[in-house]
């Protein structure tokens, strides 16, 4: 279980019960209702249970397994194409051999499901995110449907394309036109006749690309929310997205109107915590603030992006993490890292890797031929 999500849970439940001792020296029934309902939810809070989970390859194998947070493997090191576990509980695996893919759970169990033979939008090498909103989308035949937690087939494989869900909804495709489809896998017709291909959602908007390969952006009810007008655009995170024209890139809201004016040759969406995006003028990188203000980091060879607070940076060729004052808060010591993902990070010392958490410090010591990002997942 995640150390801050342990404690959190622990003191609120303290709170709820010392609450419930104090009311219960009175006599009121309106009183007693709500000892009831804080008792029901403390109850509620004892039956979540999480744990944190990475693919990791032990030293020497040529397989990949996955381990816990302090490093055990509790799935053993037998796939060679495996993929991140979802907060449901489970993840993808591709077996080589007979060039299936099905899903396994946290004890290493495999899941029946009602389709075979299904393939998966597997990122072209990348990591894939799995199950989202209780889906996961799959190739049936020729068409694309969704699969749920239990292994039902819960929306039915008639799409052309499809993609996977986010912020509760997807788009798909079919006989040439789109729908938006909510978790139930009800269909909402996209407006217009003109649009090429929609992505994922996120914060409520998704991109979609026009016949003439302009983009804009359609919001869950299937309207169009921000014209197709860009040259290109990200994803709208803190209430912003970057968005190019004219050559240049800056960054609009949810209405289309400019909040940081174009003006930079690159950038990359904003990290929540820090408020940052990293950004590209000619030859010189930067972060911008929401505000449109500046920060430069001169104490670093490269300039990562920021996730979770911390950006990765190197100095006489070492990794570390700096923070928004451009303050080492990791000094330069790894020979390679990767992103900070749910308060960890993926760290290498030498041709070994492990885990360091916000400090600096091993959680999982260097000791794997390579390893990912750590997964909250449900037990």
């Amino acid at each position: 279980m995640n150390s801050d999500f342990l404690i959190s849970h622990v003191r609120f439940k303290k709170i709820i019960y010392v609450c419930t001792d104090n009311l219960q020296n009175q006599k009121s029934m309106k009183n007693k209702s709500f000892i009831s309902a804080v008792l029901i939810l403390a109850l509620q809070l004892d039956a979540i249970a999480q744990t944190l989970v990475t693919q990791a390859k032990p030293v020497g194998s040529k397989e990949w397994g996955y381990a816990n947070i302090k490093g055990e493997m509790i799935i053993p090191a037998k796939y060679r194409k495996l993929y991140r576990f979802s907060p449901e509980g489970l993840a993808v695996i591709y077996d080589t051999d007979v060039r299936q893919y099905y899903f396994i759970n946290l004890k290493g169990e495999k899941l029946p499901t009602e389709i075979k033979d299904f393939k998966i939008k597997d990122g072209l090498g990348f990591d894939v995110d799995g199950f989202k909103n209780g889906w996961m989308l799959v190739k049936s035949g020729e068409k694309w449907g969704y699969i749920n937690a239990q292994g039902k087939l819960g929306i039915a494989a008639k799409y052309d394309d499809a993609t996977d869900f986010g912020d509760g909804f997807a788009s798909a495709k079919t006989g040439g036109k789109y729908v938006i489809l909510n978790a139930k896998g009800e269909e909402t017709p996209v407006a217009g006749d003109n649009i090429a291909d929609i992505k994922t959602f996120n914060e409520g908007l998704a991109p979609f690309k026009s016949s003439d390969k302009k983009l804009g952006f359609i919001s869950s009810d299937g309207k169009i929310a921000i014209p197709a007008q860009y040259e290109s655009v990200g994803y709208f995170v803190n209430g912003l997205a970057w968005a190019k024209q004219g050559g240049s890139l800056g960054y609009i809201n949810p209405k289309g109107e400019w909040v940081i004016k174009p003006q930079f040759d690159a950038g990359k969406e904003f990290d929540k915590e820090s408020g940052l995006a990293r950004v590209k003028k000619g030859d010189k990188w930067g972060y911008v603030k929401t505000s449109g203000e500046m920060v430069y980091i001169n104490d670093t060879d490269v300039w990562g992006d920021f996730s979770e607070g911390l950006a990765d940076g190197r100095k006489n060729d070492k990794k570390g993490f700096y923070n928004s004052k451009g303050e080492w808060a990791i000094p330069p010591q790894f020979d390679g890292t990767r992103d900070f993902h749910n308060g960890y990070a993926a760290a290498k010392m030498g041709d070994k890797w492990g885990v360091i958490d916000k400090q600096g410090k091993w959680v999982i010591s260097p000791t794997f031929d390579g390893i990912k990002d750590m997964e909250l997942v449900n037990q």
